[in-house]
């Protein structure tokens, strides 16, 4: 949401209203300390010009380029299969 947001050179305070959520509430989601309800997504990806979709597809390209990263880094540093990841019953 924030690189989308900040493309448009838009700030938080013009998206937050447009979105009518708070501005605090709109930093916190986007720095992913708050987990946001399909509505407040909805209303900010509205607010961004996009469909709640879109915003989501974005969203999940973002994680599997940043696993990817870190998947390579991981296999050039350790020789563990696992890489620290634990699962618990």
């Amino acid at each position: 949401m924030r690189r989308e947001r900040l493309a448009q050179e838009r700030t938080l305070k013009d998206v937050a209203d447009a979105a009518r959520i708070s501005m605090p509430y709109l930093s916190e989601v986007e720095r992913g300390r708050k987990e946001a309800s399909s509505e407040v997504l909805a209303a900010a990806a509205h607010a961004l010009g996009l469909g709640l979709g879109d915003l989501l597809s974005r969203a999940h390209g973002e994680i599997v380029r940043i696993d990817s990263r870190r998947a390579n880094r991981s296999r050039s540093t350790s020789t563990s299969p696992y890489n620290g990841l634990c699962l618990v019953a």
